[in-house]
C-alpha cells in the first residue's frame, strides 16, 4: 500500500508495516514491559490508547510545529470551556509552544521539514516511520513533551533510568536512523527536541552517541523474530497482564496467592 498522512496510523499499514511504536508494543523498552497480546488487539483494531489529557497536550504542541493546529483543535473539541476558551492545560501548551519558539537552537533543530513519511525494510519485515523534523543531510529530530526532562523513574533490577531509556526513545532513534538511511544514503544523527510541561518550562536538545543506537538496532534485530511470528499469527501471543488491555480482557480461571500479585 502507499502511505500517506491520511492512511499513516490505519489499520491496514499496522498490519502491513512495522514501526517503532508498533515494535515497542510487543517487545517493550528498558524501562517498560511489552504485551504482545495488547499489540495484536492494536493490530487488530480491537483496543486503541485511551487520548489522556497529558497525551493530548504532546499532541497539540506537535499539531503546532506541523502546522495542523487548527485541524487538530477542531477535532478535539473537549479542550475547550463550554464558553469557548481553552482549558488552562491547553493555555499551558501555548506557553510551551512560546518557550520553545524564543530559542534559537531549538527552532534551528525544529526547523526541517515537517511530518515526513519513510519506509524501510529492515530484518525481514517492511517497517514505515514519520519524522517530526528532516533537516537533509543534517539531522532527524523528533519532538518531545513531557512531565520533566530530568526526573528519573525506578525499574527493579535496573534502577533509576531517564525518560529517553524508559520511554525506549533510544530505539525510536535507532529504528528512524536506519530508515532514513536507507531513502537517503546517509546516517544522520538523531536527536530530541525536549519541553517539560513544568510550571516554567524546561527545553533541550538531545543528542546521542552512535553506538548506542547501533546498540539499539541490534536489539532490534535480537527481538523482531518473535514479533513477526506473533504478529504473523504463528504463536500464540504473551499476555503481560499488566497492562491496560489485559486488565480489560482478563479471564479469572482459578484462585492466585497473594505472593504473585507483585507485577
Amino acid at each position: 500500500m502507499k502511505l500517506t498522512h491520511e492512511n499513516y496510523f490505519s489499520k491496514e499499514a499496522s498490519t502491513e508495516y512495522m514501526s517503532a511504536s508498533q515494535y515497542k508494543d510487543f517487545a517493550g523498552s528498558l524501562g517498560r514491559k511489552g504485551c504482545e497480546a495488547q499489540a495484536m488487539a492494536k493490530i487488530r483494531g480491537e483496543w486503541q490508547q485511551e487520548m489522556t489529557t497529558p497525551l493530548l497536550v504532546g499532541s497539540y504542541v506537535d499539531a503546532h510545529f506541523e502546522g495542523s493546529l487548527p485541524m487538530f483543535k477542531a477535532k478535539y473539541p473537549e479542550i475547550f470551556t463550554k464558553g469557548g476558551e481553552l482549558k488552562s492545560t491547553f493555555k499551558q501548551a501555548d506557553d510551551i509552544i512560546t518557550r520553545c519558539e524564543r530559542d534559537p537552537l531549538f527552532m534551528r533543530y525544529m526547523g526541517g521539514q515537517k511530518q515526513l513519511i519513510f519506509i524501510g525494510e529492515m530484518f525481514g519485515t517492511k517497517w514505515k516511520c514519520k519524522v517530526d523534523s528532516y533537516d537533509p543531510d543534517k539531522s532527524i529530530v523528533d519532538l518531545k513533551v513531557m512531565k520533566s526532562i530530568g526526573e528519573t523513574k525506578w525499574v527493579r533490577d535496573y534502577g533509576s533510568m531517564l525518560f529517553v531509556e524508559f520511554w525506549g526513545y533510544d530505539i525510536q532513534g535507532a529504528i528512524y536512523q536506519e530508515i532514513v538511511r536507507q531513502n537517503v544514503g546517509k546516517t544522520l544523527p538523531f536527536f530530541i527536541a525536549a519541553a517539560s510541561k513544568e510550571k516554567y518550562t524546561d527545553i533541550e536538545i538531545i543528542g546521542f552517541l552512535q553506538s548506542n543506537l547501533s546498540d539499539m538496532l541490534s536489539l532490534v534485530q535480537s527481538n523482531i523474530d518473535r514479533v513477526l511470528q506473533v504478529k504473523r499469527g504463528e504463536v500464540e501471543a504473551d499476555r503481560c497482564e499488566i497492562c491496560d488491555y489485559c486488565k480489560f480482557s482478563k479471564v479469572l480461571t482459578a484462585p492466585v496467592h497473594y505472593s504473585r500479585l507483585v507485577r
